[in-house]
């Protein structure tokens, strides 16, 4: 098998940018709609679509934690652009079934069939790596994570203008953006993965969930920075497990209102991290950017859960933007503490406590959110998850204070 020319690489590389963007527009567009289709499910009761929505989002991030180590060693196996036009084929049927799915137990089968497929990110990062020179492949990830960014800028704000029509408009504009990117990458995407460099065999060792995790034993002095790691995103995803419901109960914000306020955040996010993380690092460290974007994200959630007006609870945003800088500055101080032959596997295994934190995370915060609002608590409290996922930085900041000391030295495994 021929390697694809330079025009041919040039090509790809936009298509995947192209992929994930359209990808996360999709994924974007039913943020705002998801959640109120389950409150309607469930006869419109805050508590029940509460619980349905932890179980919906403990499913997805354990079918996603499972499934991307697996699409990985298949796309090694049989190649990279097989497995990637699957996965928008299959997720644009899928939005299609949930747009048609006539009861719960049928859009909890959506929501699994989509967690199988968009595990996929895992084959676009390898493609990246396949196709670019490796001085080249930061930026390459960059615009990766760029198209992240503007994927979640923009979904979720067309999903709430599209749900002005009807509340499941926006599953079938899903439905359109991934059934026209596999058709575009039938014509365009050319294979990133010779035949003479696949694995012989489909080896269920390299498709093993857990086997990253155990690297970082390996290397005990990260296993703080990756507790901090393990935190911020715990306390992340209080946002796609409750927000929606949250705004609609505490604020009565519409669809429409939610997509723009969701806007708002990502235009804010991507302003920090696209344009303050590098200066602020430059100018204090990567230690002090770290404890300065966990104090500023335990400052607006406080300001979230306790906002007791929508202006007010806007007010928040600007603050919480600076979170944004936590995540990056911890990642680099990893970096620093592992040989370069591993930076793959220990990135690999960050990336399998997220996915940890995104199984744990639904049912924690969709608990608190039923708890707080029902007449058994103690008090009426409806911005409780933002108050727990703050503490969760509390911690989060302790142990980088300890952590975050070490010495930025490449270290060995332990034996």
């Amino acid at each position: 098998m021929t390697e694809p020319t330079a025009g041919a690489r040039q090509a790809a590389l936009i298509f995947i940018f192209i992929t994930v963007l359209i990808d996360i527009l999709a994924f974007g567009l039913i943020i705002p709609v998801l959640p109120l289709l389950v409150k309607q499910f469930a006869g419109g009761d805050y508590g029940d679509a509460a619980h349905w929505i932890g179980w919906f989002g403990m499913l997805f991030s354990a079918i996603q934690f499972v499934c991307a180590p697996i699409q990985g060693a298949l796309s090694d196996r049989f190649g990279r652009r097989p497995v990637i036009l699957l996965s928008c084929l299959g997720l644009g049927v899928d939005f299609i079934f949930m747009a048609l799915a006539p009861s719960m137990s049928w859009l909890l089968v959506g929501r699994v069939i989509s967690a199988i497929f968009s595990a996929s990110f895992t084959t676009a990062n390898a493609y990246i790596a396949d196709i670019t020179a490796p001085e080249k492949r930061a930026q390459a990830f960059g615009m990766l994570g760029a198209a992240f960014g503007l994927g979640f800028i923009v979904g979720p704000v067309l999903g709430g203008l599209l749900s002005g029509i009807d509340l499941r408009f926006p599953f079938w504009g899903a439905a359109f953006l991934a059934l026209c990117n596999f058709a575009y990458g039938w014509f365009v995407l050319p294979e990133s993965h010779p035949r003479e460099h696949r694995s012989p065999i489909f080896d269920w060792r390299h498709a093993n969930p857990l086997g990253s995790l155990k690297l970082l034993r390996s290397y005990p002095r990260i296993w703080g920075l990756a507790a901090v790691v393990f935190l911020i995103n715990l306390a992340h995803f209080v946002y796609p497990n409750i927000f929606v419901l949250f705004a609609d109960y505490r604020y009565q914000w519409h669809p429409k209102q939610v997509g723009l306020v969701l806007g708002v955040v990502g235009v804010c996010g991507v302003i920090v991290q696209a344009g303050l993380v590098k200066h602020a690092v430059a100018a204090w460290g990567e230690r002090r950017a770290l404890l300065f974007g966990l104090c500023a994200g335990i400052v607006g959630f406080s300001i979230y859960g306790w906002a007791p007006t929508g202006l007010l609870f806007l007010m928040g945003i600007p603050i919480m933007a600076f979170w944004g800088f936590a995540m990056p500055a911890t990642q680099a101080m990893v970096t620093r503490q592992v040989d370069r032959s591993v930076q793959g596997r220990v990135q690999g295994a960050l990336s399998s406590l997220m996915s940890l934190a995104g199984i744990l995370a639904p049912h924690f915060y969709t608990g608190i959110f039923a708890w707080f609002i029902s007449d058994k608590a103690p008090s009426h409290q409806p911005g409780a998850p933002f108050w727990a996922a703050g503490l969760l930085l509390v911690v989060a900041l302790g142990m980088a204070w300890r952590f975050a000391r070490a010495p930025q030295v490449v270290a060995q495994p332990a034996t």
